[in-house]
């Protein structure tokens, strides 16, 4: 049986293929890159915000090619509010001493060296305040700020003296302390402490003036509490550590600290200093200087009695504190800084200064107005190192205590005249 062939089917045809496209700039890529990053960058801040914003700042800094300089230094950064004579700075990834300046954020690991005549005061994150002393060498231990406002502050004395105050703290969790190479102590919230290596014997000692802190020697064998004007001392050769009382300073009267004296003739007025009696004292020291951290000392008197006047100062601004001495010969820590004005009468007025709205940051105050171009102004007695041009100044107070707190601003132009603003706050 044949086979039948189907017919001839008419081929199919090839339906066509249409390809959509939509052009994407590169510029559109870059943008869109960058918003993913930025989202990225948000919320690590948001989980580690005080770690995230150290290493950024590193970043920036070492893009920047600075050494350690900071042109707005925030809040929450170590820096230096007072500079008197030669100080250096080591940053922790540099080989090179630099000379330290206020616009420098001081880091952990960073070494500072002073000269005789130098010396340095600090503040850290939680208001805490180091004055490294002349002839000094510390190394910054810890600077650290937690989610919780919890903070951590340190120095490291290698050599010479250190005095530390300590404010109130957000977080009863926080941390100041001052080690030596067999010790290290902690100083608890509104505490004063002075802590020096003798170079003499090489030992180790902190003397506690106001608050209290605890002294551990590093094989965790001794620790001690000390108490207001108590001392321990740590023999380099280990050892029992030994505490000691130590003779309390006078409480200052007169002039009283921030206190302006405008008077017709100031080369020639006598400026009346007065303090209260010490128990066991058989002696003073008067001393009045030109710098709060006693670098330049103007006028240094040994006294029997509790008051003294001098005459000869020129205008300007003095500290002055007394320390006293026993009849075995043993000095006391000096007493709380006094500022004083000395001013011309009539040129009082004579200097234009203008301050704005105070901001409150937590417990620390920003001061911010405008001054004659070259002039120095002086907040509660801490200089004010960033004043532009033309006059314009922003300034960070360290931390305050709660309450009404005043602050004084003291200014004085090229002309010898001077101002002088206080300012009403109140720290919730």
């Amino acid at each position: 049986m044949p086979i039948q062939r189907p017919p001839n089917l008419p081929r199919q045809k090839t339906s066509h293929v249409e390809v959509y496209w939509k052009t994407v700039t590169y510029r559109t890529v870059a943008m869109y890159a960058v918003l993913v990053f930025a989202i990225v960058l948000a919320i690590l801040y948001m989980i580690y915000p005080e770690p995230f914003s150290a290493a950024l700042g590193k970043v920036s800094q070492e893009l920047g090619g600075g050494t350690g300089a900071s042109a707005d230094l925030t809040p929450k950064q170590a820096k230096f509010v007072n500079l008197d004579g030669r100080v250096q700075v080591k940053k922790a990834n540099s080989v090179n001493w630099v000379t330290a300046d206020y616009r420098m954020a001081l880091d952990k690991g960073d070494l500072i060296q002073t000269s005789g005549d130098g010396a340095a005061r600090i503040t850290f994150a939680d208001g805490t305040t180091y004055t490294v002393q002349a002839e000094t060498l510390v190394t910054v231990e810890e600077n650290s700020v937690g989610r919780d406002s919890e903070t951590r502050v340190g120095m490291h004395i290698t050599s010479g003296a250190v005095d530390l105050t300590t404010g109130t703290w957000d977080s009863p969790k926080s941390n100041a302390e001052v080690s030596f190479s067999n010790a290290v102590a902690s100083v608890k919230q509104n505490s004063r402490a002075a802590a020096r290596i003798d170079p003499a014997t090489s030992q180790s000692e902190i003397t506690v003036s106001a608050g209290s802190a605890v002294l551990a020697t590093n094989d965790g064998r001794q620790h001690v509490e000390i108490g207001r004007w108590e001392r321990v001392t740590v023999p380099q050769s280990g050892g029992p550590v030994v505490k000691s009382e130590v003779l309390a300073p006078p409480d200052l009267a007169q002039p009283m600290n921030l206190q302006p004296l405008i008077v017709p003739d100031p080369k020639h007025a006598p400026v009346h200093f007065e303090w209260k009696p010490v128990s066991n004292a058989a002696s003073y020291e008067l001393r009045v200087s030109t710098t709060s951290m006693f670098s330049r000392i103007v006028e240094d008197r040994k006294l029997t009695g509790t008051s003294a006047d001098l005459t000869g100062l020129d205008p300007g601004d003095y500290f002055w504190d007394v320390l006293a001495t026993d009849s075995d010969k043993r000095v006391s820590a000096p007493s709380d800084t006094f500022k004083f004005t000395l001013a011309t009468q009539g040129k009082g007025q004579e200097m234009m200064l203008e301050i704005a709205k105070p901001e409150l940051h937590g417990n620390v105050v920003e001061i911010s107005g405008h001054t004659e171009p070259g002039a120095a102004l002086i907040v509660n007695g801490e200089p004010v190192a960033d004043i532009r041009p033309d006059g314009s100044f922003k300034y960070f107070t360290s931390s305050l205590a709660r309450g009404s707190q005043s602050v004084v601003i003291t200014g004085q132009n090229r002309r010898g005249g001077t101002a002088i603003k206080r300012v009403e706050i109140v720290i919730p």
